[in-house]
């Protein structure tokens, strides 16, 4: 019995390695192939250039006379900074508001004109509106206005100034204590260097100085200029009339410990 189990088992080897002959059996296994990480680089931010870089700034004239007949004839002159080259949302509400800076003015005076009485001496009224651009730093501009008129039968010419200072890549026109730390008493430090600038001057004596004190109202006309905060006096404000209006600029140095280090200043300063 057990020998014919051995024969079985032998057969049944045999039989199993003939069937591999057969069939050429081969047995293979399988490796994963090692992955080789690619390097890849890394993305670098390139700053945006400033907004203004691809802008160019124009004057958009206005002309406008009329003969007169209930009051004096008059005739008003503009030019309105534009910037062109973009249709950027910012670029447009900054077109928009320098026209409205001088539209708003031209017509105040237009009415005034027109409520004039007509006088045998009547030679008529003039306004002309001319800007400067104080500075430009990347878009930060800063503008200033003049206003020179005439209202018929008054005793001479005189001139008003308005000053608009923006921050065109936020779209944002400043206000003075934008410029300077929270809670710093900044017009108090600019108001005293003014004053004691207003002091030296020939018509000292003659004048209050009320207008240089440390108020919103009085310290509305400013801009940014390279060496410092440029403040304008309109005529009769600080100073009698024959001398005219007044400017004064504040060095930085002076305000150095007040400006805010992360404000629109920043750009000018660094």
């Amino acid at each position: 019995m057990r020998f014919q189990n051995q024969k079985r088992t032998a057969i049944w080897i045999s039989s199993f390695i003939l069937f591999l002959l057969a069939c050429d059996a081969t047995f293979s296994v399988l490796i994963p192939t090692p992955t080789i990480p690619v390097p890849t680089e890394v993305a670098t931010e390139t700053p945006l250039p400033p907004l203004s870089q691809q802008l160019t700034l124009v004057s958009v004239p206005f002309i406008e006379t009329n003969p007169g007949s209930n009051f004096p004839s008059y005739s008003i002159t503009a030019q309105t900074p534009q910037l062109t080259g973009s249709d950027d949302p910012r670029v447009l509400a900054f077109n928009q508001r320098l026209s409205n800076l001088v539209s708003q003015e031209v017509d105040a005076f237009r009415q005034s004109f027109q409520e004039l009485p007509v006088t045998p001496n009547s030679n008529g009224s003039f306004l002309e509106v001319t800007y400067t651009t104080v500075s430009q730093f990347g878009d930060l501009w800063s503008f200033k206005f003049d206003f020179s008129f005439y209202a018929d039968s008054a005793a001479h010419p005189s001139l008003n100034s308005r000053t608009l200072n923006y921050d065109l890549a936020q779209n944002w026109e400043l206000s003075l204590g934008d410029l300077f730390l929270p809670d710093s008493k900044y017009l108090e430090t600019i108001s005293s260097y003014c004053i004691n600038e207003l002091r030296k001057q020939p018509f000292a004596e003659s004048s209050s100085l009320e207008g240089a004190q440390p108020t919103p109202e009085n310290y509305r006309n400013w801009n940014i200029e390279p060496g410092g905060l440029m403040i304008t006096f309109d005529a009769y404000q600080v100073a009698p009339g024959a001398a005219g209006p007044q400017k004064i600029v504040v060095p930085y140095g002076e305000l150095s410990s007040i400006i805010n280090p992360e404000g629109p200043l920043a750009v000018v300063l660094k």
